[in-house]
């Protein structure tokens, strides 16, 4: 029989489904560091990212049981994650009240050239833009622009039409490119 951690993914999942929770940590191990990369993606600091990270491996094994299989399970984790991040946002103060440590930037040692200056400035601006998008505009931009998933794949994550999806990510495009005008030019 093979290790479990050499099983795909449907395996592990029907092994976890009976009870085996070293079938459910393979996944974990699997997908855990994509899944707190994907929720920095989303603007949450280390903290939150941990926090929700948690919060959405407990939902998913406390839901494994509704799972039906229709999409990769990382899909599913994913918009668990989502889901959970919408609720953490939602509760997360204005942001004129946030402490200065939200963005949890570290400082390069090395002696900073003019192109590098700009570079960290463009990708703090769009940190900032993206961050300011409404939740269901963000979303989209995230996933087809930052994660590069495909637009069938995103609209899956997000229960949409693909139609739906392109609107959102085209209209979140629109915003971002409005917000960012001044590094375009």
């Amino acid at each position: 029989m093979a290790a479990t951690a050499d099983r795909a993914d449907h395996e592990l999942v029907a092994l976890a489904r009976d009870g085996s929770q070293e079938a459910f940590e393979a996944l974990i191990l699997r997908h855990g560091d994509r899944l707190h990369a994907t929720l920095r993606g989303f603007g949450l600091t280390p903290t939150e990212a941990d926090d929700v990270a948690q919060e959405t491996l407990l939902r998913a094994w406390r839901g494994l049981a509704g799972f039906e299989g229709r999409s990769g399970f990382f899909t599913w984790v994913y918009r668990i994650a989502f889901n959970e991040t919408q609720r953490r946002l939602a509760r997360r103060p204005p942001a004129g009240e946030l402490s200065d440590d939200v963005l949890d930037v570290v400082a390069d040692s090395r002696p900073a050239t003019h192109t590098a200056v700009e570079h960290r400035e463009l990708a703090q601006a769009l940190e900032d833009a993206l961050s300011r998008l409404a939740p269901e505009l963000r979303a989209p931009v995230l996933l087809r622009d930052v994660e590069g998933r495909s637009t069938d794949e995103a609209a899956q994550i997000l229960d949409l039409k693909p139609a739906a999806l392109k609107s959102r990510l085209h209209r979140g495009r629109m915003v971002l490119r409005e917000q960012l005008v001044s590094y375009l030019t």
